[in-house]
């Protein structure tokens, strides 16, 4: 197998071509009363963060619409952390390098918010209670000084038909998750068992 790598700037703008005006320069460094509408509506974002080595993760973080993400002012985000698996890989690169990306959506919009910055790890705030989701505290909150923050056009999801019902299959090619689990990370229990813990329980446990 063999590929023609591209290996600089130039190399890269003359396949891509550049930016308009309005693309280049749309990106700002506070958010704007539109930009925190978009927040307050969007139930699922993709926290990306690196390592101090530069590899990176990307992790999606959900909860529901005006729960997710608050915009504390013009220049700060804040996202609460549920109960999970406890990997935390994302956090533990927060640790070592502080920059992330974040990249909000909308259910249906093709466009999405990315946001930009410097994230810090609190255990504890007054903002808290602001949080709760069912009653429940976050168990920390990811603190984002805003540095970029722009709206992204929506030609991925018109390509993809993401949002498009009729291209749904979820199960006709990749099994389900609990034959996957059996497969790959839970030998030791039965499908029917995983069947049962990525049921009703499953989802009775989000907070």
């Amino acid at each position: 197998m063999s590929w023609t790598p591209i290996t600089d700037l130039d190399e890269l703008a003359a396949l891509v071509g550049a930016p308009t005006p309005q693309v280049r320069d749309k990106v700002r460094d506070q958010l704007h009363p539109l930009d925190q509408a978009w927040l307050a509506a969007s139930p699922f974002c993709v926290l990306a963060t690196a390592d101090a080595d530069g590899r990176c993760d990307a992790s999606p973080k959900g909860d529901p619409a005006g729960s997710l993400a608050h915009a504390l002012d013009t220049r700060t985000v804040v996202i609460a952390e549920r109960p999970g698996n406890r990997r935390v890989d994302g956090y533990r690169n927060i640790l070592a390098n502080p920059h992330v990306g974040l990249n909000f959506f909308i259910p249906g919009r093709g466009d999405t918010l990315r946001v930009n910055g410097r994230a810090t790890l609190v255990s504890d705030a007054e903002f808290f209670d602001d949080l709760a989701v069912r009653g429940k505290r976050p168990i920390l909150a990811l603190v984002v000084d805003v540095e970029e923050v722009f709206h992204h056009c929506a030609k991925a999801f018109l390509r993809s038909g993401l949002w498009e019902p009729e291209t749904w299959a979820p199960e006709a090619v990749v099994p389900s998750r609990a034959k996957i689990a059996q497969q790959l990370d839970r030998k030791d229990m039965t499908l029917a068992e995983l069947e049962e813990y990525y049921g009703e329980q499953y989802r009775n446990r989000l907070y």
